[in-house]
């Protein structure tokens, strides 16, 4: 039995029929149960869920970093929800059911602020890996004490490393020691900037590949 919690205009919580409704973050919604259907199994769906663990697996190894990445864009839904919504529509690459990510396409941080420029990326000391930038703080919104939001992805241990409040926009460079087993690994790396009081966010930007000394 549904129970209506506002009065007649407001919102309900349980079921009535097949509409189930609920609360989520302060926000009443109502949903239709789905009916059962002889096969689910369709080639859309099936299409669909093999993009979405896809994607699902690329990014939970970094949902902390998304947290921050993401904080300006999880309106009615998570930041990882967010961080999921867009990979799906913009870096996903092949046919199914051979399905891939394609690092250049993707942004593990999304806001306004001015985005890095001149990142390169390198490793020659064994566990660690330096990314370096040119500085823009005189450039747009961008200010000096902007903090640099690094992550280095290893698909082969599908593990992240990261930092969410790294070197600030003048220093124009940052190391970031990784486990001593990555060594031979190939990493992603990326690089975005927040602003020192956290309000805002940049555009995450891909750096490329590095293998890991």
């Amino acid at each position: 039995m549904g129970k209506i919690s506002q009065g007649v205009l407001g919102g309900f919580s349980g079921k009535v029929g097949n509409i189930v409704g609920g609360s989520w973050k302060g926000i009443d919604y109502m949903r239709i149960k789905p009916s059962n259907v002889a096969n689910p199994r369709t080639q859309g769906q099936l299409d669909q869920r093999t993009k979405f663990a896809k994607v699902l697996n690329f990014l939970q190894p970094m949902t902390e970093f998304l947290r921050v990445g993401y904080k300006l864009y999880a309106i009615k839904m998570t930041q990882f929800n967010s961080a999921m919504s867009y990979q799906l529509q913009n870096a996903i690459t092949g046919d199914y059911p051979d399905y891939s990510i394609d690092y250049s396409k993707v942004l593990v941080s999304k806001g306004n602020l001015l985005r890095a420029v001149g990142g390169a990326v390198e490793s020659t000391v064994a566990g660690v890996v330096k990314l370096s930038w040119i500085d823009n703080s005189a450039s747009g919104g961008a200010k000096a004490t902007d903090k640099a939001l690094i992550l280095l992805y290893n698909a082969d241990k599908q593990i992240a490393v990261y930092d969410t409040a790294g070197a600030v926009r003048t220093v124009g460079t940052q190391n970031l020691s990784v486990p001593t087993d990555f060594s031979g690994d190939e990493v992603q790396a990326y690089l975005g900037f927040i602003s020192e009081d956290g309000t805002e966010v940049a555009n995450s930007v891909y750096i490329g590949a590095v293998t890991v000394a």
